[in-house]
């Protein structure tokens, strides 16, 4: 892994949480994107080398929904870039962890994806992020 590559925040509305990112963080949001599969909003912001990716949830069905209405807004996971998605996700098996997907998938900000289950790192949803 080589480094943070974002920080994934769970919000009720994009609308109301863009802009007190962008006063929090003194910046703008530089990108919104839909992620169908996932039923997601996304929205990002750059504060340095750091990104944060707030997500607001498109419908029922979304992880989002479901994680807001049992915890409410807050930090939703932790993403780290990997130069070989396949080959981190490979290591990680063979160490123990579980993968909730078996192969990676598109999401956001033109990345390939797999999330860790959180009940073996610590509570932690943790996500690998490839550039496509």
């Amino acid at each position: 892994m080589q480094k943070v590559e974002h920080i994934g925040i769970a919000v009720k509305s994009l609308e109301v949480s863009i802009p007190l990112f962008e006063k929090l963080l003194n910046s703008d949001c530089y990108k919104k994107e839909t992620v169908e599969s996932e039923f997601v909003e996304t929205a990002f912001f750059q504060t340095g080398q750091t990104k944060i990716e707030l997500l607001e949830a498109t419908g029922p069905d979304s992880a989002i929904a479901r994680f807001v209405d049992k915890k409410g807004e807050g930090i939703h996971h932790i993403a780290f870039e990997v130069t070989d998605i396949y080959a981190e996700m490979e290591r990680l098996s063979k160490e123990g962890f579980t993968l909730l997907q078996t192969q990676p998938k598109k999401g956001a900000d033109n990345k390939l994806v797999c999330f860790l289950h959180p009940k073996g790192t610590n509570g932690v949803l943790v996500e690998l992020c490839q550039e496509i």
